[in-house]
């Protein structure tokens, strides 16, 4: 495919379009965004230079894994490396903590969400670049609140509970889970000591766990974030609440800089208040940094910005290009500066054959961009942007593409594909959701970045809670197992 430069990143020709008046932040996909180079790809961004060296390994882990508590492992939401290093003969050991989101939901036996106690799962990782990636699970624990009580990843509805000035969801009295702190459990991220945090959908909140997984402390989100539904608060992901984070779309990402100083979040897709008429517009979201440099508990953030995401046609002539490539994970370069996972919703696992159009690593800088912390952006629900369109007083955080993960070339050279109609056990997961980084310790400064697929628990061999289910695909996305993927990339990135 031929190429040019545009806009400090490198794209195909052909699966690039700018709507009308758009900015230069916010791109528009009308065609399938996938890219065939089958090496390199350089991009300037920031007066910097980065490259993107491709896809030098995959590894699977079959879906109906169970977990250290006997049950179905229920794949990568996020994930976080430690203990990495290399061998004499080049190869790349460490532990890999995953996170499983809420537990299996409208499937089998679960006609929404259940009891599913939160946890974190452990697991050895062997990197050959060039060959492969081995992932053995090796244990994990539950995460628990501050008196030893399990999480539970029912859906709370509209029952608060207040804990040491800390509003948290949690399940009525009378119904399943009822006692318990609710946790859509969607990224994790580490500190020196071991201690951590994770951010929840329900909450659109973080929480922060010593290194047993008991939780000490909760950083509420701001009040824009907050989900309001008829004038109160609504932590439920059943309907939209009429301001604040959207149902299903709360902090999806979080990562603390290199220096240890910053935790940063990101929100989903644009908030309530800030989403086109039509709701699908959702493109305008938010970025929120916190110091963490005195305190692991900071009441608000120092960085409150604005981030364009994507906008791409989902499928079919004639249909409007007005679907957000939603986040789902962030890693930190710096202080000011991530790598970002934005991703449409198509892939093994949807339930439609609708071709995937868009995911892609972003590179993205917030130093530039309109800082709204304090402002009644952030302290009330005042919209950032109306119609799609952002507020000419809000200045966007930069970005850049470096790696575009559809790429049928390089996925090929794996044994893995782009099919759906119907997908096989090797196509590529709808839900790419979970990046971690590791050194490729030599002379070059290269590091490994590892991206997870997250499989909602899609297995026939099913098993939460005492109870057997069958979760397997049927229909335009083939049958059986939606299995677990990490992909790895080499990337060189600039001091």
């Amino acid at each position: 495919m031929s190429r040019r430069r545009f806009a400090g990143t490198i794209v195909g020709i052909a699966a690039l379009a700018f709507a009308a008046g758009a900015s230069a932040q916010s791109r528009t996909y009308v065609t399938p965004h996938w890219d065939k180079t089958p090496g390199d790809v350089t991009v300037q961004f920031g007066g910097k230079t980065y490259v993107n060296h491709g896809l030098v390994a995959v590894g699977w882990l079959p879906a109906a894994t169970r977990d250290f508590n006997g049950e179905s492992l229920g794949s990568f939401s996020s994930m976080a490396l430690s203990d990495w290093k290399k061998a004499a003969d080049g190869s790349y050991t460490g532990i890999l903590r995953t996170l499983p989101d809420r537990g299996p939901n409208n499937v089998g036996p679960f006609k929404s969400t259940t009891d599913y106690a939160n946890r974190v799962h452990e697991h050895a990782i062997k990197l050959v670049p060039g060959k492969g990636l081995t992932i053995t699970p090796t244990g994990g624990f539950l995460l628990k609140d501050k008196v030893g009580q399990p999480f539970t990843g029912m859906d709370p509805g509209s029952n608060v509970v207040e804990r040491d000035g800390v509003r948290y969801p949690s399940p009525a009295a009378g119904g399943e889970g009822a006692g318990k702190l609710s946790l859509d459990s969607e990224a994790i991220a580490y500190l020196p000591d071991g201690s951590f945090y994770i951010s929840d959908e329900y909450a659109a909140g973080i929480y922060l766990f010593d290194k047993t997984g008991k939780l000490t402390g909760a950083i509420q989100t701001v009040p824009a974030l907050l989900p309001i539904k008829k004038g109160q608060l609504n932590f439920g992901a059943e309907k939209a609440p009429d301001q604040g984070r959207r149902n299903n779309q709360g902090l999806e990402a979080l990562a603390i800089s290199p220096d240890g100083t910053r935790l940063i979040a990101v929100l989903q897709s644009a908030a309530m208040q800030d989403q086109a008429s039509n709701a699908a517009t959702r493109n305008n979201t938010r970025v929120l940094v916190y110091d963490i440099s005195k305190t692991k508990l900071p009441k608000a953030p120092i960085g409150h910005y604005a981030l364009q995401l994507p906008t791409v046609r989902e499928a079919g002539d004639g249909q409007p290009a007005d679907i957000t490539a939603a986040q789902s994970e962030a890693v930190a370069l710096s202080n000011d500066r991530i790598l970002l996972l934005a991703r449409d919703g198509n892939g093994r696992g949807k339930g439609t054959p609708n071709t995937p159009v868009y995911k892609s690593i972003l590179l993205v800088d917030l130093a530039g961009a309109t800082n709204m912390a304090g402002t009644s952006y952030e302290l009330e629900a005042k919209p950032i942007a109306k119609d799609g369109v952002l507020n000419a007083d809000i200045k966007p955080a930069t970005q850049a593409e470096l790696v575009n993960i559809l790429n049928p070339v390089q996925l090929g050279t794996f044994g893995v594909n782009l099919s759906v109609s119907p997908s096989t056990p090797t196509s590529l997961p709808e839900k790419i959701e979970a990046m971690a980084i590791g050194s490729a310790f030599d002379k070059t400064g290269d590091v490994f970045l590892l991206v997870g697929s997250d499989n909602d628990f899609a297995t026939a061999k099913g098993h939460v809670n005492g109870q057997d289910f069958d979760a397997s695909l049927h229909g335009d996305t083939g049958s059986g197992d939606n299995n677990n993927l990490v992909l790895v990339y080499r990337l060189s990135l600039p001091k």
